[in-house]
C-alpha cells in the first residue's frame, strides 16, 4: 500500500508541474514582441500509477511535465519560404527596373532621347532654304548631332554602371549566404548538444528558423531533418538538419559549404562590363545553379537584371569541320536564330555552348547571303576539340554566350545598339552620296571609336570580330567624326556641290529619317524611346502584379503561421489565471494533507 505521506507527493508534483507551466507562460509573455519567437507550451502527463493490493488495483501518483515545446508547423514554414523567395525576386527586380526607367527619362528635369533627337532635326531643318553654306548653322546641327551621341554615351555608361552595381551586389549576397550557412551549422551543433541529453532547444530552433526566413528571400530554400540512428535503427537522441538552396546542399548537420565569386574570363554579350562574376562552390569549384527554372529570390533577380538578354543570344546548329591537319579547330553556326547584321550582339571573344559542353573562341566571321542576311558564323576555337567529343556535339544546338530569359541590362543595350546601327547606316548612306563644301566626297558622318582609339567608319563589307562594320557601332562608342567637328564644311547637303553651296537636296532625304522611314521594330526613329519604354513599362507592370500577389500571399501565410506559433497576449493572460488556480489548488492539497497528518500524528496517538 502507498505511504501515509503519498498525498504530499501528489500535491508536490502538481505544484512543480504548474510552476513550470506558469514559467513557460511568463516566458511567452516576455517574448511577445521578439522577432522569430515561437510560442512554447508545457505538456503535462499523469505519472505512472502505483499498483497496490486493493480492490481498486492502482492509485494515481500525480502529474509530470513531459516537455516544453515550441509550436511550429513545418508546412507553413515551407510555404512561407517558397513565397518569400518569389517575393524577394520581384521586389529586387522592381528596384532595378525603376532605375533603368529613370535612365531613359525625358521630362522637364532631364532631357532624354525625344527632346535631343527633335533638336537635332530642327537644327538640320534650318539648313534648308539658302542656309546650307552658313558655317554657324552647320555648326549648330553638328553640335546637336554630337549631343545625341553624348546622350547615348551617357545612357551606355549608366547602364554599364548599373550592371556593375548588380554584379557587386551579387558578391555581397554570396557573402551573406555564406554567413547564414555557417551560423545554421553552428546552431545545429548546439541544438544537438542540448537535445542529445533529452532536452529540446526551443530558442535555438527559433534562431535557426529566423535565419532560414532571411535565406529564403535570397534563394529558394528546402530543409530536411531526420533522427540520427545507429545501425540497429535505434534513435540516438539527436537529429541531422540539412539545408538546400536552389536544390543544392548548403548545410548538412554541423558541416556547411561556402560559395565564392570568380570573375568570368569572357563576356556573354557584346556590351557587357568586364569582370562579371560567376558563382562556384568553394569545395568542388562546380557552378552554383543561381538561375535555374526552380530558383528564385533576390540573387536570381540580380542575375536576370545583370545578364538578361530576353533569351535572344545567338543560336543555331553546330557543324564541325576538320582543318588541313585533320584537327577540329573551328565550329560553324548555321541557321542562325537572328540573321540581321545590325542586331548582332556577339562579343569578339567568348564562349559557345554545344550539347552542354562549353568551348572558348578567339574570333569569329560571318557569311552573308544575297540579301545581306547572316547565313552562318564560323568561330575559331582557342583549343582544338577532341575527335570523340567533336562527333558527339556535331549537328547539335549551339548557343553563343548565355541565353537568359529576362529583359535585363544587356537586352536594353542591344536594343539601343540595333536602333543606332539602323539609323546611322541610313544617315551615312545619304551622306556618302554627297560632297562637302570643298567638293570632297563625303564619308561617314557618324562613326564609332573603340576603347583602343580605333575609328570605325564602316568601309568594310566583311562581318567579323575584327572588321569595320556597323555591327561594331554601340551606344558607348558612337560619335560625330572629328573632321566635321573641326570643319563644319565637312558635311554634305547636296549630291553635287556644283549645284551651289546652298543646295539642300540631301537635307530633304535626311529629314525623312525622323518620321517617314521604318527603321526599328516596325516604327520610325522618333518612336524609338516610346518603343523601348513600352518594354520597360510592360516588364514593370508585370513585376508589380506578381509582387503584389506574393505580398498578399505572404500576409495570409504569415497570419496562418502566427496562428500556430505566435504569442497571443489574451490567451497567455488566461493561461496565467488557469495555472495560478491549479497551483493554488495543489497548494491546498498540501495544506489539507498537513492538517490530516497533524491530526494523525499529534491527536490520535495512544498513550
Amino acid at each position: 500500500m502507498p505511504s501515509q505521506f503519498f498525498g504530499l507527493n501528489i500535491g508536490a508534483s502538481g505544484i512543480a508541474a504548474f510552476q513550470a507551466a506558469i514559467n513557460t507562460t511568463a516566458n511567452n509573455i516576455s517574448n511577445v514582441k521578439t522577432e522569430g519567437y515561437s510560442r512554447q507550451v508545457t505538456t503535462l502527463e499523469a505519472t505512472n500509477p502505483l499498483r497496490i493490493y486493493a480492490k481498486y488495483g492502482s492509485a494515481g501518483t500525480g502529474v509530470a511535465v513531459t516537455s516544453i515545446l515550441q509550436q511550429r508547423d513545418i508546412y507553413y514554414d515551407t510555404k512561407y519560404w517558397e513565397n518569400n523567395s518569389s517575393l524577394g525576386y520581384f521586389d529586387q527586380k522592381l528596384y532595378y527596373l525603376a532605375q533603368v526607367e529613370n535612365i531613359f527619362a525625358d521630362d522637364g528635369i532631364q532631357e532624354g532621347f525625344s527632346t535631343i533627337f527633335s533638336k537635332m532635326f530642327n537644327a538640320l531643318d534650318t539648313l534648308n532654304g539658302g542656309n546650307a553654306s552658313d558655317a554657324s548653322v552647320r555648326n549648330q546641327f553638328i553640335h546637336q548631332a554630337q549631343s545625341l551621341c553624348t546622350y547615348f554615351n551617357s545612357v551606355s555608361d549608366s547602364l554599364t554602371e548599373l550592371q556593375k552595381d548588380t554584379n557587386e551586389e551579387i558578391a555581397s549576397t554570396v557573402q551573406n549566404i555564406n554567413s547564414i550557412g555557417e551560423k545554421i551549422a553552428l546552431i545545429n551543433k548546439e541544438i544537438n548538444k542540448l537535445e542529445l541529453n533529452g532536452g529540446y532547444a526551443n530558442e535555438l530552433r527559433d534562431k535557426r528558423a529566423l535565419l532560414l526566413d532571411e535565406l529564403s528571400s535570397i534563394v529558394s530554400v528546402n530543409t530536411d531533418e531526420y533522427e540520427v540512428k545507429n545501425t540497429y535503427g535505434e534513435n540516438l537522441g539527436g537529429t541531422n538538419f540539412s539545408v538546400f538552396i536552389n536544390g543544392q546542399l548548403l548545410v548538412d548537420g554541423n558541416d556547411y559549404r561556402q560559395l565564392e565569386c570568380v570573375s568570368a574570363e569572357y563576356k556573354n554579350n557584346q556590351t557587357d562590363a568586364v569582370g562579371m562574376y560567376d558563382i562556384v562552390w568553394a569545395d568542388t569549384k562546380g557552378a552554383f545553379a543561381a538561375t535555374t527554372e526552380t530558383a528564385s529570390g533576390t540573387l536570381k533577380a540580380l542575375f536576370d537584371l545583370r545578364d538578361g538578354n530576353n533569351n535572344e543570344a545567338m543560336s543555331g546548329t553546330a557543324a564541325l569541320m576538320q582543318d588541313a591537319d585533320g584537327k577540329y579547330t573551328t565550329v560553324t553556326l548555321s541557321t542562325p536564330s537572328n540573321a540581321t547584321v545590325n542586331a548582332l550582339n556577339i562579343p569578339a571573344e567568348g564562349t559557345v555552348e554545344i550539347g552542354n559542353r562549353t568551348f572558348a573562341y578567339s574570333s569569329w566571321e560571318a557569311v552573308l547571303d544575297g540579301e545581306g542576311e547572316i547565313s552562318e558564323i564560323t568561330f575559331t576555337l582557342e583549343e582544338e576539340i577532341d575527335p570523340m567529343i567533336a562527333v558527339s556535339v556535331d549537328n547539335k544546338k549551339i548557343v553563343v554566350g548565355d541565353s537568359v530569359d529576362s529583359m535585363g541590362i544587356p537586352y536594353y543595350q542591344q536594343q539601343i545598339n540595333e536602333f543606332l546601327r539602323n539609323f546611322v547606316q541610313m544617315f551615312n548612306d545619304i551622306q556618302k552620296k554627297g560632297e562637302t563644301l570643298d567638293g570632297e566626297q563625303m564619308g561617314a558622318f557618324f562613326v564609332g571609336e573603340s576603347k583602343t582609339g580605333e575609328i570605325y567608319d564602316f568601309d568594310e563589307n566583311v562581318i567579323s570580330s575584327s572588321s569595320d562594320g556597323y555591327h561594331q557601332l554601340t551606344s558607348s562608342n558612337i560619335k560625330v567624326n572629328d573632321k566635321s567637328i573641326k570643319d563644319p564644311g565637312y558635311f554634305a547637303t547636296t549630291v553635287d556641290i556644283t549645284n551651289g553651296a546652298d543646295a539642300y537636296d540631301l537635307i530633304e532625304e535626311m529629314m525623312k529619317l525622323q518620321e517617314d522611314v521604318t527603321m526599328f521594330r516596325g516604327d520610325n526613329a522618333s518612336a524609338f524611346l516610346e518603343t523601348l519604354l513600352s518594354d520597360i513599362a510592360v516588364d514593370t507592370e508585370k513585376t508589380e502584379v506578381f509582387y503584389n500577389n506574393y505580398y498578399n500571399m505572404e500576409t495570409v501565410i504569415t497570419n496562418q503561421r502566427m496562428s500556430i506559433s505566435g504569442v497571443d497576449e489574451d490567451e497567455e493572460a488566461l493561461n496565467l489565471v488557469k495555472y495560478q488556480n491549479a497551483y493554488n489548488l495543489n497548494s491546498k492539497v498540501i495544506s489539507v494533507m498537513s492538517e490530516i497528518y497533524d491530526k494523525l500524528i499529534n491527536e490520535t496517538g495512544v498513550t
